[in-house]
């Protein structure tokens, strides 16, 4: 990889090595194949530090940035962090920032079909079966000289139930985007990949960032 002289950067190095600030296997399973040309490696935060980071941000973008600056300190390799969110507009853009909250259970351990189940409890109440959606993604990434850049990302489309597929994580089975018939979690996931939420937030990000 080379310097790109024309946007921020993404370059040579250490650079080529990035941790990511998340424990999530499925995020970071798709952040690997969607970085798999640009970079050589790419390691888990928790190869470095296992303490659980305090998203306090008021935004998906101040979210994403405190947790890769954490990352950051922590391994001193550049460090990428998303914060993405899930928002239903028939419940005013819930569960939003708090999609990560919304599937915790009383024992503390995360269950998104829990959280799924949460949502449709919601909608019937309303007297609603389907509602625009959207997903967004947040990226922050941090350079090993400290810089930093925050780009986003969003697709559009509706909730459906009852929930459908297998592939994917979160809140997939229950989301169609526009122009499509199935779900995130029908999709293939090279499909899923070229017209997700995070897949254009990385486009944007590698457009300003990296060079091949």
């Amino acid at each position: 990889m080379a310097i790109n002289t024309k946007g921020w950067f993404f370059a040579t190095g250490g650079a080529s090595h990035i941790v990511l600030a998340t424990k999530n296997k499925g995020k970071l399973k798709e952040i690997a194949v969607l970085l798999r040309k640009r970079i050589s490696e790419l390691r888990p935060l928790s190869d470095f530090n296992s303490a659980e980071i305090e998203e306090t941000g008021a935004s998906y973008r101040e979210n994403a940035l405190i947790k890769a600056r954490v990352a950051f300190q922590s391994s001193g390799w550049a460090s990428l962090a998303d914060d993405s969110g899930f928002e239903v507009a028939a419940l005013g853009g819930q569960p939003g920032l708090n999609s990560a909250r919304w599937a915790e259970k009383e024992d503390g351990k995360r269950d998104f079909a829990y959280a799924i189940a949460r949502i449709e409890k919601e909608l019937e109440k309303k007297v609603v079966i389907e509602t625009d959606a959207k997903f967004v993604c947040a990226l922050a990434l941090v350079r090993c000289d400290g810089e930093e850049r925050v780009v986003q990302g969003e697709v559009r489309g509706k909730v459906v139930f009852p929930p459908r597929g297998t592939n994917g994580f979160g809140y997939d089975p229950i989301f169609v985007a526009e122009s499509e018939k199935i779900t995130f979690a029908e999709m293939d996931p090279s499909a899923k990949e070229r017209i997700s939420h995070r897949a254009k937030a990385f486009k944007t990000l590698c457009d300003k960032c990296f060079t091949q």
